[in-house]
């Protein structure tokens, strides 16, 4: 449990760092979706595929793979975030980003996995 403790703190920590730098960002250029969440979930299931493909240790899978990719990524975000769209009746955008982000963290964990097999 403390590899996963462990991870989780970083991983959350960081997720909040990225969150508050982009939100000057994303009210200065007008952005329409949550694009800190976004990338962050994007960016987190690439990860996850690379460490996943790795075929780590045990202890290491728990420390990156459960624990950092699990505190950095967050559903519980997505969802609120996702419903503030639709309270606002912002319904193309919550569309938009609803669906660009399953696809695209789908993608990237597959490209992640799929990147360790074509490079090692």
């Amino acid at each position: 449990m403390f590899f996963v403790g462990a991870g989780g703190a970083v991983g959350a920590l960081l997720r909040y760092i990225i969150s508050e730098y982009m939100k000057p960002l994303k009210a200065e250029k007008g952005i329409i979706f949550p694009v800190a969440t976004w990338i962050i979930n994007v960016s987190g299931s690439l990860l996850l595929g690379v460490l996943y493909g790795l075929d780590l240790p045990f202890e290491l899978w728990l420390l990156l793979g459960v624990g950092f990719c699990g505190g950095y990524t967050t559903f519980s975000t997505f969802g609120k975030e996702v419903i503030d769209l639709l309270l606002d009746n912002k319904w193309l955008a919550a569309f938009w980003y609803i669906s660009t982000s399953a696809l695209l963290s789908i993608a990237a964990a597959w490209a992640g996995i799929h990147s360790v097999f074509i490079f090692s």
